[in-house]
This record gives C-alpha cells, structure tokens and sequence, in this order.
C-alpha cells in the first residue's frame, strides 16, 4: 500500500482513505491514544468482528481468491470484507513463499475494507511431528525440533529461548504474528492425551521454559512489530483431567484435583503473567468439587466462569490482556464427516447468545473458532449487553495489532520468507535439538542393564543392523548395514510409539491418544521374538507415559524420543550425537498403579520403573573397532 504523508510531511497509511492523517494512522502518537481513537469510530460490527477469531483456510498458489487448500470453508476475503472479521487461524501452510504472498494479498483486501483494520494470522504449534488438526501440526516447511515434551526433558531455558527466537523468525517470514502457545499445563495425569504439547510433571520447570518461551518470541521484554503474540494456554492449567480423558469431547469435561493441587497447576501461568504475555486461553475443563476463597467454584466450563476469568485471573492475578475462549465454545464443528458438539459444557441448556452473553459475562474478550459476530450485535442492540462492554475487548484486542506494528507495516518480504523459513541454519538447530532431548534408558536383557547397553551401543560403523522402520538409506548414511532379518545382525532396532487407543467417533477424536498406556500383546511378542536372534535396541516415541516394564526384559536398552527424526536418532545411536534428556514424567510400573493415582498430583504412581528426572544414559564414544568386534571402551 502507497504511503500518504501528512500536512508536516509525516508518512502514514490511509487506511480509512479519507486523505487525512487521523490520531490511529498516526505512528507517532501513543498506542493508547490511537487505540481510544479507532474505538471511537469503529461501527458496531467492526467491534463485534474483532472479538472473533475463525478458522481459514490458505491458498494453493498464494492468491488470496486462489484454490484453497482445505476446501469447505467461506473464503478469507468473505470473513474480512462481509463480517470484519480480522483475526484469522490457519492450519495448513503452503511453502513459504506462496505463504508470504497469500498474507500481503489479506492485508491488502483489508486495507480497502472499513478503518483497515490489518489481519493477525495465528496458528497452533507446527514446529516438530504431532499432526493433530486440534492441537498441532507437523513442522513441514519450517524447521523441525522436538515436542514441547523434548524441551522439558532438556530442561534448560537458554534453549528454550533460542528455539522460540527461530520460531519467531520463521513466523514473521510468512507473516504469522500470534502463536496459539505455549501450552502451561502441567503433566500430572499418566493418561492425558495432551501430554507432548507440554513441558512435563514439573510446575517450576514448566513456569521457568514458558517464561522462556515467551521471551523468546516476542524477542524481547514487550511486544514490537518484530513480536510474535503468544497465548498461553488453558488457563488455569488443563492437566488434571479426569481419567485422563481430553475436555474436547464430551466424555472428557471433568477437571479434579483429588490431590488439592489447584495452585500446583496454576503456578505456571502467574509466573508467565507477572512477566507478561498479551493473551490467555482458558481451559475447555469444568472444575468438579473446586474451592477457591472458601467459595465453591461454578462447575461450568472455565471460559464460561466468572469465578475463574475475573475473579482469579483479572482481579487477583491483575491480568488486562485479551481472553481467548478455546475453539467452538459456541457451535458445533464439522469436519471431513464428523461432527464434535459445541464445547460449551456445564451451559449445554444454554442457546448460543446465551452461551456468548455468559462467556463476556465471565470476562472473555474474543471467542476463538467460530465464524460468526451476529450473537454480539444482536446482544447489544437488545439492550441485553451494554456496547461499552465490547469497547473493552475491543481496546485490548486493537492494543496487541498496535503493540505487533501491524497498523504501521502489515506486510511481509516474499522473497525473504523462502530463504528464512527451514534455512539450513534453522534446520540443522533443529536437528540436534531432536537428538539431544533423547533420554536412554537401561533395559533388562541381562542382569547387568546399564553394561548391557553399552555392549550394544554406541553402533559401531559396518555394523548390520535390522531396523524394519527405519529406512535402509538412513542406515547407510549413518555408515551402518541394513540387515533383512534380525538372525545374523548386530544389533536389531525397533521403533513404535508409545500405546493408546483409537477412538474415532468425533471430529478430531483419532488425533488424541488417550486411554490405556500398556502395550498390546502383538507388541511385547513381537520385540521378544526378535531378541531372541539378536540384541535390541527399542526406540519409543513418548507423546505419554508407557507401561515400559513388560519390554524391558527383551531389550538391552530404551531410546525415549519426543519427536525426532530417523537420521536424529541415528546420531544418538552412532554415538556422533549425545542424548542428553532427563525423563520429563515418570514412567508407572503398571495400569493399577496409573488408576491408583492422583490426576492432579505429578509422580504419584507407586513404585514407578523410572522417576521423573531420570537422566539419559551416558554413552561410550564410537569404538574404532571393526563390526562385530568386542564392545566399545566404557
């Protein structure tokens, strides 16, 4: 967009096009100032389209008009121009390019629209391997690191920090400017299927990395136009689910703390408001049995609960930043067939104005995945809601497009993003931070674990490998032979992923991994059958706890991964690269002891195989002995 310039000469963006350099086009002027001065001229449906944030889908070719990539959805173009809707959630990406132009391509078609008022495009995590279409989405163009999980198991802040600035980097390339994360949830429940988006068992290290993580992508201690916006999420804490079910669906609402552990959980989020971060999610949960103050708390859905939205966090925890209900409190979702009811539990009797009217009622600002402003409008223009009410959601939510530089310069560099988004740099980081968040454990194939682990590993170069799950050009890139069959070889590396059990009646219900952590039969005779002909090496994606004790026995060592490549994981088991992880939850002994537990108390499994804390097995370095030879030097 053509800058205009002022009667003193002063460039500024037209966007009302009136020709006139009005207070909230001024770059010079306080934000708080411009922002009194936009509210003051917004109409009420460019109030009541702000407080939405809907789903949209991106373009093939990078046009905003262009084939969309997901199909179904009303067009980005329709959202902006028929219901001022200017806070837009992607899920699939294009390459980066194409991604860059489809941004300047929005920030055009609202620029031309009402006050032009510029687009925040969010997104969940898409950083590392978790394809779940509710939660996250795997890193494809950008660069690849561990799970969240992975960073709690380094346990180290700096790196947290220095992840978050690259995923910074690469976000402002495509023009992406809020982060829907970190997730502040505290893994206290073996079960829960969320587990892998969070930092671990651990309130203090959980607090310490999401602080970290915050620093790290706004690039600095306050929001500018180099910043990405974090929303951290679901406040106030969502591990203590029931069973270890997932408040998605309507099996999963109950939120208990059978363990009086309500401030364990909530610790995270007061350290990472009393640093300061411009928006909080709520919890889909509803509180069961909950005490605060000596006042029983509402059991209705935490973004529909006064008690919970103004009464702990805007009054005792001084938050004033933008509440952003999680996605489809108010309608239902459909997806590719399946239906998942509107997540509006404990107010299910409610109608949907009704559930929008106790949602601002509880403190809301803006209410995430739905598509339509007409239940704000048609609240205010009953008299039921005062328009004083959205003015101030409004100036919270105009704040963060101000603080982000969006009103200033929305548009981004489209031959830049090519070259920043998954640049070598950023990938190799990424790499390395897959192998180091590895955590090896001792397994039981001998009587002497940790000396049996390290007579197998690390793998010596030429050593035949039978890796059925890992590819044979992986295995000859790390200088190893791949074996056909277990008979003969080395050393047998098997990979799968930590169990659970498929569910799919419900939109999104097959992406969350829930129910029971023990192995199935096939599994356990499967490793058992292959270490009869050759030692093992199991390598288990962890996105949760497994019940690790039946397969121990058969494997002379553990490699727990969260999120890793085959090349990343081969370095650890070369030796070219260190694990250097420490268990970011503890492993139960067995399903009695899970059930036994308490969902909201971290370690509470009796007699677990492996603590929480748990460090990685330090590794002998690479033997120059030839394969098959005896076992490298301790």
């Amino acid at each position: 967009m053509t800058l205009s310039t002022s009667t003193d000469g002063t460039p500024f963006r037209d966007l009302n096009r009136n020709g006139v350099m009005d207070p909230y086009e001024d770059p010079r002027l306080p934000i708080p100032a411009r922002v009194d001065d936009l509210v003051g001229r917004l109409s009420l449906a460019e109030k009541a389209g702000l407080m939405i944030q809907t789903i949209v889908s991106t373009t093939h070719d990078g046009e905003v008009d262009g084939p969309p990539l997901a199909p179904g959805r009303p067009s980005a173009r329709t959202f902006i121009e028929q219901s001022h809707i200017t806070h837009l959630n992607i899920h699939q990406i294009p390459d980066p390019r194409s991604m860059a132009r489809w941004v300047n391509d929005l920030q055009r078609v609202a620029a031309a629209s009402g006050h032009g008022i510029p687009v925040t495009v969010s997104t969940d995590p898409r950083h590392s391997f978790t394809e779940n279409w509710g939660a996250s989405f795997t890193a494809g163009h950008l660069s690849a690191w561990p799970e969240p999980l992975g960073m709690g198991a380094l346990a180290d802040p700096g790196f947290v920090r220095d992840f978050a600035d690259i995923a910074r980097r690469e976000y402002l390339a495509v023009g992406i400017r809020s982060a829907l994360h970190p997730t502040l949830d505290v893994a206290t429940e073996p079960r829960w299927a969320r587990q892998y988006s969070t930092f671990g068992q651990d309130a203090e290290l959980v607090a310490r990395l999401g602080v970290a993580y915050v620093d790290g992508f706004e690039g600095g201690d306050v929001l500018t136009a180099a910043s990405v916006a974090c929303m951290a999420k679901h406040f106030p804490g969502g591990g203590p689910e029931k069973d270890g079910e997932d408040p998605h669906f309507p099996y999963g609402t109950d939120q208990v703390y059978p363990g009086d552990m309500f401030e364990y959980h909530l610790e995270p989020f007061r350290r990472v408001i009393a640093r300061g971060v411009p928006a909080i999610m709520p919890s889909y949960g509803v509180p069961r049995g909950l005490v605060l103050g000596g006042e029983r708390v509402e059991e209705v859905g935490f973004g529909f609960n006064h008690q919970i939205i103004t009464g702990l966090l805007r009054e005792t925890l001084g938050f004033d930043g933008v509440v952003c209900t999680d996605w489809g409190l108010i309608t239902e979702s459909r997806m590719m067939g399946k239906q998942l009811p509107p997540r509006s539990w404990g107010v299910e009797h409610l109608s949907e104005i009704e559930r929008v009217r106790k949602a601002l009622d509880a403190g809301c600002d803006q209410f995430g995945g739905e598509d339509d402003p007409g239940h704000l409008i048609d609240l205010v223009t009953s008299g039921a809601v005062p328009e004083s009410r959205l003015d101030a959601s409004v100036r919270r939510l105009l704040t963060v497009k101000f603080e982000l530089g969006l009103f200033d310069d929305p548009f981004v560099d489209e031959d830049a993003a090519a070259e920043v988004v998954g640049s070598a740099e950023f990938r190799a980081a990424g790499d390395r931070a897959q192998s180091r968040s590895m955590v090896v454990l001792p397994g039981e194939a001998d009587a002497a674990a940790a000396a049996a682990a390290d007579a197998v590993l690390p793998l010596r170069p030429g050593a035949a490998v039978f890796a059925p799950e890992i590819s044979n050009e992986a295995l000859q890139a790390a200088g190893l032979a791949p074996a056909a069959t277990a008979a003969g070889a080395h050393v047998a590396v098997l990979r799968t992923h930590a169990p659970f059990e498929p569910r799919d009646h419900f939109m999104l219900e097959a992406s969350f991994h829930a129910g029971s952590l023990a192995f199935p039969d096939a599994v356990v005779e499967r490793v058992a059958e292959v270490a009869a002909e050759a030692p093992v090496v199991l390598a288990v994606h962890l996105d949760r706890p497994a019940l690790l004790a039946p397969l121990l026995r058969h494997v002379h060592a553990v490699i727990a991964t969260f999120g890793a490549s085959e090349a990343a994981l081969l370095e650890v088991l070369t030796g070219r690269s260190v694990a250097e992880g420490q268990l970011p939850f503890e492993i139960p002994r067995d399903a009695e002891a899970v059930r036994a537990s308490r969902s909201d108390v971290p370690g509470d499994t009796v007699d677990p195989v492996f603590a929480a804390g748990t460090p990685s097995l330090r590794l002998a370095p690479p033997a120059d002995t030839a394969a098959g030879s005896g076992a490298a030097d301790a």
